[in-house]
């Protein structure tokens, strides 16, 4: 489970020579682009569609490449990416590799002078990336940056964060970090505080954009594979941070994040098997974090985790009221995904079989 391991797996091996033979079908280029841009594709097409038409546009006047990682989707979005974007680099694997573990095999090919991680529901407002290659330019010693994030209303986004920690995430999971967004003290792990104009080194950034400097990674190794989903991106910056690295929030690049807004939308109590699933996931790479970091530090993120959810079960054991009934049900089974979540991961110490 080291951090510098680069992803060894059959979908990742078998990956490449697929990339490869479609990459030849393109015109050779003769220089190094300035920006390789990323785009990690999971049952997205007609959003990965709208991504990469927005991204030709947007970087029409920079030198630039794309690539593609079609993650075993099922909605056609490689054929769509082949017919419709045929100098885009498509690189196929047969099972969903993860988001950090597919950006891993895209960037052992890209050639930029920088690195930019888009996610396929991100989109680039006009000159985002010549502003992340200047910004980049004059800050050698950046390791990695990010963008103001906002909804297609315009509404901000979580943009810039803090490095988790035990009170931390009791604060976010309470709810205390939502009523009292300008306290430094609850506000922290969004960063709530802080003016959102004001550009500023940050802890980490969120994974809809990056733009990442190539000898940073060469230094620190690229994403942890043991990360299948979430968590990917803050054990990359707190290792950059650790070798030295600065990471930076600019907020005059500007990025609308679908995913974020409709995020936002989801309803507390709405609890699919599907939900379930992305709940466990995240529990697990919590764990994982957790004592990767912070060593036997683990069992208070679980216990303070556990405690959470046994106080809201009790809360609401008392009322005849279903509304409260159904968020007992709800709790109780995250109580269950925290047990097998600690279960799956040997407390944090090893990363179940991928796919997760």
């Amino acid at each position: 489970m080291s951090a510098t391991m680069d992803p060894v797996t059959t979908a990742s091996m078998t990956a490449t020579p697929r990339m490869i033979a479609q990459a030849a079908t393109q015109p050779e280029r003769r220089s190094s682009p300035d920006v390789s841009i990323i785009i990690i594709s999971f049952n997205t097409r007609d959003l990965l569609r709208q991504c990469l038409t927005s991204v030709l546009e947007v970087a029409s006047s920079i030198h630039h490449e794309i690539l593609v990682v079609e993650n075993a989707s099922r909605d056609g979005s490689a054929e769509m990416v082949k017919a419709e974007f045929p100098d885009v680099q498509l690189i196929l694997s047969d099972v969903n590799l993860g988001f950090g573990n597919a950006n891993n095999v895209a960037l052992a090919q890209a050639r930029g002078r920088y690195f930019v991680l888009l996610n396929s529901d991100a989109f680039l407002a006009p000159g985002a990336l010549e502003l992340a290659v200047q910004h980049m330019d004059q800050h050698p010693d950046c390791g990695l940056g990010g963008a103001l994030l906002v909804g297609r209303d315009g509404a901000w986004q979580p943009s810039a964060r803090t490095f988790h920690s035990v009170i931390g995430d009791a604060i976010v999971l309470t709810g205390l970090s939502g009523k009292f967004p300008k306290s430094r003290l609850f506000g922290r792990f969004d960063r709530t505080w802080a003016n959102p104009n004001d550009p500023a080194p940050v802890d980490w950034v969120p994974g809809a954009f990056s733009i990442v400097r190539p000898e940073a990674l060469h230094k620190i190794g690229r994403f942890d594979p043991a990360f299948f989903l979430y968590y990917e991106e803050v054990d990359l910056c707190r290792r950059l941070n650790r070798a030295g690295y600065k990471v930076w929030y600019w907020p005059d690049i500007i990025v609308t994040h679908i995913g974020g807004e409709s995020s936002r939308q989801l309803k507390a109590l709405e609890f699919s098997g599907a939900a379930a699933q992305v709940a466990l996931w995240r529990m697990r790479s919590t764990l994982l974090y957790y004592r990767k970091h912070h060593g036997s530090s683990v069992r208070f993120a679980l216990w303070m985790e556990q405690a959470l959810y046994t106080a809201t079960v009790l809360r609401n054991s008392i009322s005849s009221d279903p509304r409260r009934k159904e968020r007992k049900r709800h709790f109780q089974a995250m109580l269950r995904l925290l047990r097998q979540a600690w279960t799956d991961t040997d407390g944090g110490r090893i990363s179940p079989p991928r796919p997760w």
